[in-house]
């Protein structure tokens, strides 16, 4: 059985990605935000491991990448804490709506 080649996996972090970035500009939802950039950060792990496929002597992608995972979940905590209190002020998790937490 043959490895992947490395480009099949960049072409996957890039579609994650974009799915990702689509999702963060094109929906409201705050918690819909919030999977969107927890998707975009595993596309870039993924481009991480993938070109650590390329330096196997090397962990230093593999190292940053778990970086980036603890950092990720650093963000969900905060993030889902953030939407928590907002929607019990305001009874919605909308984003249009987080304007008015300017007061």
């Amino acid at each position: 059985m043959s490895a992947v080649p490395v480009p099949y996996f960049l072409v996957l972090a890039a579609v994650l990605f974009l799915i990702g970035a689509g999702g963060f500009l094109l929906r409201r939802n705050l918690l819909v935000l919030l999977m969107s950039i927890e998707l975009m950060l595993n596309a870039v792990n993924l481009t991480l491991v993938a070109f650590n496929r390329l330096h196997p002597q090397s962990h230093g992608g593999q190292i940053f990448a778990f970086f980036v995972v603890a950092v990720a979940a650093a963000e969900a905590a905060v993030g889902l804490a953030i939407v928590l209190s907002f929607f019990r002020l305001r009874n919605t998790v909308r984003a249009d709506e987080a304007n008015t937490l300017k007061n």
